[in-house]
């Protein structure tokens, strides 16, 4: 059954008007710090260098790893100096988003809810939390190869300054993990956030799930799996019933079709399934596939699909968004001209 756009729209407006109202400022009575305040600032300090040394170690040995796979291939080298000389160009957003990550009071950074090094999430939480938020737990987009929990950073703060929970998921990237140890991640982030949200402000009676790009996949891998161990009848640590919507952001969900194209793209193919732990595995992380051979009792377990995709997008082009056949879904795709331009 394909929903309508006045559908979705109802959907989120009625997470707009749940969400949570500006409390009034009060008057701020100044005290000198006491001894005890000042050592626990001085080690929640030590605390955040030593998880920013461990991390930055991580990534670099993986990097180095990464390399070794990739070797000197000149295509994918010449797309990562664009990368870069694109990222130095936007660094005067970056750095204002980067004060906002690493000094507001508003975000949680490196919520622990798993047992791996990658297994964090971050919060962003609305500056009033007195009445129970709307929440959006968001799996960050990098390629499988280079996400990371703070890309989600602007998209946090947008959401939280109107009065939404955000929660952004961190997972292992390749060669850390393959495909299944990323669905995994997220599929934990994602039960993390519903058995716990509650402590944070958030409401759990209104979960929305969302991701971008690679984060896209990942999240509609994870639906589809849960769905398909609730319908069987398996131990589940979180219900997909509990997610209100899915929003798939340029994603691709059959695997099958972007295998030459990423080659094209510089992700050459033997490392592309090497992600995706072989040609043998593609069907089983291609959601829309797995959609088509569930049964119907897998399908109505899902929530409302909302597939959004630009069509002026060449990493994944939007003809990897395809519609899942018997799903309560609607795709919707967004021309250059839907979107105004930069003041």
């Amino acid at each position: 059954m394909r929903a309508s756009v006045e559908e979705a729209g109802a959907l989120l407006a009625r997470s707009d008007s749940a969400g949570c109202r500006r409390r009034s400022s009060s008057p701020v009575q100044t005290a000198s710090p006491r001894p005890g305040s000042l050592r626990r600032q001085s080690w929640s300090f030590r605390e955040d260098v030593g998880h920013a040394a461990s991390e930055t170690y991580l990534v670099s040995r993986l990097t180095f790893t990464l390399l070794q796979y990739l070797g000197l291939g000149y295509r994918w080298m010449s797309q990562l100096l664009s990368l870069t000389i694109y990222a130095i160009l936007l660094m005067p957003g970056f750095t204002q988003v980067g004060y906002y990550y690493f000094f507001s009071s508003q975000v949680r950074r490196s919520v622990v809810y798993g047992d791996q090094p990658r297994n964090r999430l971050d919060l962003y939480i609305p500056e009033d939390n007195s009445r129970p938020c709307p929440v959006m737990a968001f799996v960050t987009f990098g390629a499988w190869i280079f996400g990371y929990k703070a890309w989600g950073a602007l998209l946090g703060r947008r959401l939280a300054e109107r009065g939404i929970i955000v929660a952004c998921i961190d997972y292992r990237n390749f060669p850390q993990g393959t495909i299944g140890d990323m669905v995994h991640d997220a599929s934990q982030g994602i039960s993390f956030v519903c058995n716990n949200i509650a402590s944070y402000g958030g409401d759990p009676n209104q979960i929305y799930l969302m991701g971008q790009s690679a984060g896209a996949h990942i999240a509609a891998c994870a639906l589809m799996e849960q769905a398909v161990k609730e319908s069987g009848g398996h131990p589940v640590s979180w219900s997909v019933t509990q997610i209100k919507a899915y929003f798939g952001l340029s994603g691709g969900y059959n695997i099958h079709n972007l295998v030459d194209h990423f080659h094209e793209r510089g992700l050459c193919r033997s490392i592309f399934l090497s992600i995706m732990e072989g040609e043998e595995s593609l069907s089983r992380y291609s959601p829309e596939i797995v959609a088509k051979t569930s049964s119907a009792e897998t399908i109505a377990l899902l929530p409302l699909i909302v597939l959004m995709h630009g069509t002026e997008d060449y990493s994944i082009p939007s003809s990897a968004r395809k519609s899942y056949d018997s799903t309560n879904l609607l795709a919707l795709e967004f021309d250059k001209s839907n979107f105004p331009t930069a003041a």
